[in-house]
């Protein structure tokens, strides 16, 4: 018998590949809004495009991101301002994708143990996000931030995931890649936090994960 009865799981950057959405995003509007870049400067533009994203990661208006890269970059086709939010908010969640191999594996996960996202962002975002990579065909249970109105690592999420289930949290494995909001945030609740870290990064933060995993098929060893 599993010791476990339940994995919650991130979605961004877990069962997600934010980076590669926003690569994805970037060469949208090149495609768009400019004509005859080289090479050499469609790499430049993109790493300028992906700090300008990191630093307002966490913030649910991004019009900053496209005001701040166009007046860096003026486009051949001026976006207006009005429009800046609207474009992410329908392009970026269609810029995801998931692999069969990650489905599958979700779907061996879940004969073995319930299994939810937690995630933090809004509701319109989220949700196309999940609809258009086949998750919302896996996971019933999804708490969306907006949609509760708290965000991790707020208890108070943590406990809703707790009540839906109905499960112990000492039960339950909680999967994500950021430390405070992942791993201490279901730890408070005293969930065990598996921290997500493909690119093998260096934790120098006072926080220690119950477990690392580099692949999510690693999950499955806490399964058998």
């Amino acid at each position: 018998m599993n010791k476990y009865k339940a994995i919650l799981f991130d979605l961004d950057d877990t069962l997600l590949d934010r980076d590669r959405a926003v690569d994805h995003l970037f060469f949208i509007i090149l495609d768009k809004y400019y004509k005859d870049l080289s090479d050499a400067s469609k790499v430049h533009m993109l790493n300028v495009f992906k700090q300008y994203d990191k630093n307002s990661y966490g913030i649910s208006d991004k019009s900053k991101v496209f005001s701040s890269f166009f007046h860096d970059f003026p486009p051949n086709i001026a976006m207006p301002a009005t429009d800046m939010q609207e474009f992410w908010n329908h392009y970026f969640p269609r810029c995801f994708s998931i692999d069969e191999e990650t489905l599958t594996l979700l779907q061996l996960i879940k004969k073995k143990v319930k299994i939810g996202i937690i995630t933090n962002g809004t509701v319109r975002r989220q949700k196309a996000k999940i609809i258009n990579t086949g998750l919302d065909a896996i996971f019933k249970q999804i708490i969306i931030s907006e949609e509760v109105d708290c965000w991790k690592p707020d208890s108070h999420i943590f406990h809703l995931a707790l009540n839906t289930l109905k499960v112990e949290a000492e039960e339950i494995l909680f999967v994500g890649d950021d430390l405070t909001k992942d791993i201490l945030g279901c730890q408070n609740v005293k969930m065990k936090g598996i921290w997500f870290n493909p690119h093998k990064k260096i934790n120098d933060t006072h926080i220690k994960p119950f477990g690392e995993i580099q692949t999510l098929g690693s999950l499955l060893r806490y399964l058998d």
